[in-house]
């Protein structure tokens, strides 16, 4: 069995001082890491990430000092969506370890100053959840109401409804001759969150594990939960498109006040962040609610923007002028679990990942990481034969890389193929390099840390060259300004002052006055 490398302490470029970190609620100021754990870090030596593989990786994450983890689904699953298909809530699935190991990475994790949330998947369960076996056990079960059930001839179903895999929304059950609702695959059937008893199964699921001592969640898909019980078709111009991403019931609010309720029933600023797939900031604003719903929201508007300084301009001035009146915490997310790492969809410039780390960490909201993008990884070449996830998602979900020399750190061949590089990504080849975009997120962390301004300030944008994006942070005395070249030339950039560089993404003229010069796709933090 391969041992996790020790990670060294390695100085940041600059000197981290003494924190100015905000009042609480640590979430508005803290850094979260999304951990896939299949792809994470493997100790069993099955090639399949786990509990014990993140916890021997705890010491690395306090060392990039990010403030919580978030962990993708580790409940008993048959893993048809890899975890989001659930079938005990309240297990851990074999796959990644016992409870024993979750309970054991959770006390670590805490003692080393870092929270951990965990994803609730809310809108729906696994076909081999005992709720579900029960309710399509017959027309008269007592759970039958648990999911949403509807009439319909075997070859029609309820409603035009399409599901995010493709296909109808809908299965139908030869033994009770009825359908039933699934937005996502057949395998994972909607509950029904109008039934009483639903909704307090699955309150009382977010009490078991807040018990254990979880910090908070992020909730899966939740604008879906609320629906309307006629279950209507879709307009015609909505008819090809997925439920998933223009589902918007107001009944989900009253919900979600109700969950609300369950985590404010615990101290220590537990939390949730809810995944809304909804297309704008406008529409995702009300889920946040009068700050009696969500704590905070995705905002995924970043995922789909080109590397362009007009969009991105006007995307943080849509989140800053819809949230800001509504107090409510705008997020930030550059890749996920779900979609091509932001690295490949930038052209697969390093120069440009590292500039968009700056960014990424300097805007007003919390920013949420996916492992392996402070290692600058791009998604993997996976081949027809390797692939296995229904919705064509395993190029981003390809293993971390922990050391130079195969097999990189794990314990055994990997569930994916690797990343392309990883010697050189790993994150030791990057710890002992003072210029690796790894040292460049570990800095840019520091540095909200030792700033409120880039913490918790105000945004204000600046009037800069074509291509560039310029803004200020500022919080009383602290300022911080930020400047971001899009283009793959150098720009030149008239500042009213002579600030220093404090951070820039090429490494160059930190400590020294900025000269004006912004090289192409770079970027600076000045103070």
């Amino acid at each position: 069995m391969a041992e996790p490398s020790v990670v060294p302490d390695h100085p940041p470029a600059t000197v981290v001082e003494e924190p100015l970190r905000p009042a609480s609620p640590w979430w508005r100021s803290g850094v979260v890491y999304q951990i896939y754990p299949r792809s994470f870090a493997d100790l069993d030596g099955d090639g399949v990430g786990d509990l014990p593989g993140i916890r021997a990786r705890l010491e690395y994450l306090r060392w990039l000092g990010v403030d919580a983890l978030w962990l993708s689904p580790i409940y008993r699953s048959p893993m048809a969506d890899f975890g989001y298909d659930v079938s005990d809530h309240c297990d851990i699935d074999p796959l990644f370890g016992t409870m024993h190991d979750f309970d054991a990475l959770l006390r670590d994790a805490h003692d080393l100053g870092i929270r951990v949330l965990l994803d609730w998947v809310s809108n729906h369960t696994s076909d081999q959840h005992p709720w579900f076996v029960e309710s399509r056990r017959s027309r008269r079960s007592p759970k039958r109401d648990w999911y949403i059930w509807r009439d319909g001839s075997p070859d029609r179903p309820p409603n035009n409804w399409r599901a995010a895999f493709g296909g109808s929304a809908w299965a139908h059950d030869d033994r009770t001759d009825q359908w039933y609702l699934h937005l996502f695959l057949p395998e994972q059937p909607d509950l029904n969150w109008a039934n009483a008893d639903v909704e307090a199964a699955m309150h009382d699921v977010l009490r078991f594990w807040l018990d254990r001592g979880v910090d908070g969640f992020r909730a899966d898909v939740v604008h879906l939960i609320g629906k309307d019980p006629a279950l209507p078709d879709q307009p015609p111009e909505l008819a090809d498109r997925d439920l998933v991403s223009v589902h918007d019931h107001p009944g989900t609010h009253e919900l979600l006040k109700r969950v609300r309720k369950v985590l404010d029933e615990y101290t220590g600023d537990r939390m949730m962040v809810g995944e809304v797939n909804l297309e704008s900031v406008e529409r995702i604003a009300p889920y946040y609610g009068d700050r009696d719903q969500l704590n905070l929201v995705f905002n995924f508007s970043p995922l789909h923007a080109p590397w362009d300084a007009a969009t991105w301009r006007d995307a943080i001035e849509a989140v800053v002028v819809t949230l800001h009146p509504r107090r409510a915490w705008p997020t930030w997310v550059l890749s996920n679990h779900d979609v091509p790492r932001h690295r490949s969809r930038y052209g697969g410039s390093l120069q440009r990942a590292r500039a968009a780390a700056v960014l990424l960490l300097t805007l007003p909201g919390t920013p949420f990481l996916y492992q392996g993008e402070e290692l600058g990884l791009l998604d993997a070449d996976v081949p027809a034969d390797r692939r296995v996830d229904p919705g064509g998602r395993d190029p981003c979900r390809a293993p971390m890389p922990w050391s130079a020399d195969p097999p990189h750190g794990w314990a055994a061949r990997p569930w994916l193929p690797w990343p392309p590089g990883p010697a050189r990504h790993a994150v030791e080849t990057q710890q002992r390099d003072a210029t690796s975009i790894l040292r460049l997120y570990r800095d840019l962390i520091a540095a909200r840390r030792r700033s409120v301004a880039l913490a918790v300030g105000d945004w204000t944008p600046l009037d800069t060259a074509d291509g560039v994006l310029g803004y200020r942070r500022r919080a009383a005395s602290d300022q911080r300004t930020v400047l971001v070249n899009f283009t793959d030339r150098p720009r030149r950039v008239e500042l009213d002052t002579t600030p220093v560089v404090d951070i820039s993404s090429v490494r160059r003229g930190e400590g020294e006055p900025f000269t004006g010069q912004l090289p192409a796709d770079g970027a600076v933090v000045l103070r």
